[in-house]
């Protein structure tokens, strides 16, 4: 299902693209930033503290072309809206935020938002991919999108959606309530083989196999229908020198079911050509991950698009005329510095990767 909010005001037309003159900054400059950040963000609502917020906005700023009066902005994963209210705060009254997410709290969050900043602000609820699909086929042009990967605090604080290890809850973990699959119905349907391959694959789990065989163990004697059962299931499956050598037990399994029943992988990969291409020359995408399995991707991604010439190094002139279609916004991830992770613990595994679009020599500027 995906529903949009009204616009309010029309786009902003296709502005001619501009070159920036003179070197860009690095984004490790970031830190001059943090306490107007920090300031929004008390501004903000106070329930979402939105994570490596000044970096964020650093890797945007207007001389790269990114979020500045006028601008289209994309917050491909919306959540609570703690990222979106700064942007949109320096987008303008002829600015547009578009932003994307499939959980209802989200579109809630959002018509508060539209009522609140001046820009333009447009939701349309649906995974990412989908969303940055429809948008491409509207010929939407943007200035700047960005991904705040994984879930929200509201999803994780909401018990009952059944995100969390740490309460007893329904087993859930559908970003989306109308989504047919949930972590219940993989706990209760796959076979072991299967549930093992996902602990393994997207939860990076070395007891993979062992959780998977006592999963199945004990939902053959009764239903694991709650999050407090499952995490029994997984504690019980790991050895007991292991089982709280890398923080809970059973984070890597939650994880792993978080991600195969929102199908998050599959929908990222997708998701970043199609943001990609809805930029303008100058354009900045930038994405905060939680996990090696998002940053691996968003790194290999922005690689592929900074690198030029693929010939073999035997070669003596380039034959084949690539050139580079992006600019990297600092040499490695950004992580959150010790003050935000004393003020925000959950933002201690974030990384922040950001890059510039290019236009190489020959290419059409959108």
């Amino acid at each position: 299902m995906s529903t949009t909010l009204n616009i309010r005001r029309p786009f902003a037309r296709a502005r001619g693209a501009r070159r920036v003159s003179g070197e860009r900054a690095d984004i490790g400059e970031r830190r001059s930033a943090r306490d107007r950040a920090r300031r929004e963000s008390a501004a903000s609502d106070g329930r979402h503290t939105p994570v490596l917020a000044s970096e964020l906005l650093h890797a945007l700023a207007p001389a790269r072309g990114g979020a500045r009066p006028g601008s289209v902005a994309i917050d491909c994963t919306f959540g609570d809206g703690g990222h979106a209210r700064l942007v949109a705060e320096r987008l303008g009254t002829s600015g547009t935020l578009i932003a994307i997410d499939r959980d209802p709290h989200a579109e809630t969050r959002a018509r508060e938002l539209e009522s609140e900043v001046a820009c333009s602000v447009r939701f349309i609820r649906s995974g990412y991919a989908e969303a940055l699909a429809l948008l491409a086929e509207e010929g939407i042009e943007a200035d700047a999108a960005y991904f705040d990967l994984g879930m929200s605090s509201a999803q994780l604080d909401a018990r009952e959606r059944g995100f969390s290890y740490s309460y007893d809850a329904p087993l859930d973990m559908r970003m989306d309530p109308g989504l047919p699959l949930s972590a219940r119905d993989i706990v209760a349907e796959w076979d072991e083989r299967r549930l093992a391959h996902a602990l393994r694959e997207y939860g990076e789990e070395r007891h993979a196999s062992a959780i998977a065989r006592e999963i199945v163990r004990r939902r053959a004697r009764a239903p694991i229908a709650t999050t407090l059962e499952l995490v029994d299931a997984i504690a019980a499956a790991i050895p007991a020198p292991a089982r709280f050598a890398g923080g809970h037990p059973a984070k890597r399994s939650f994880q792993a079911l978080r991600i195969a029943v929102n199908d998050e992988l599959a929908q990222l990969d997708r998701a970043l050509p199609l943001a990609w291409s809805l930029l303008r020359r100058d354009g900045v995408l930038a994405a905060i991950s939680f996990h090696s399995l998002e940053d691996r991707r968003v790194k290999r991604f922005l690689a592929d698009r900074a690198r030029g010439c693929i010939c073999p190094p035997e070669l003596p002139v380039c034959a084949c005329g690539k050139e580079p279609e992006a600019e990297l916004l600092g040499r490695r991830a950004l992580a959150p510095t010790t003050d935000e992770v004393e003020r925000n613990p959950r933002a201690a595994s974030a990384r922040l990767r950001a890059a510039q679009k290019l236009v190489p020599a020959g290419g059409a500027a959108r």
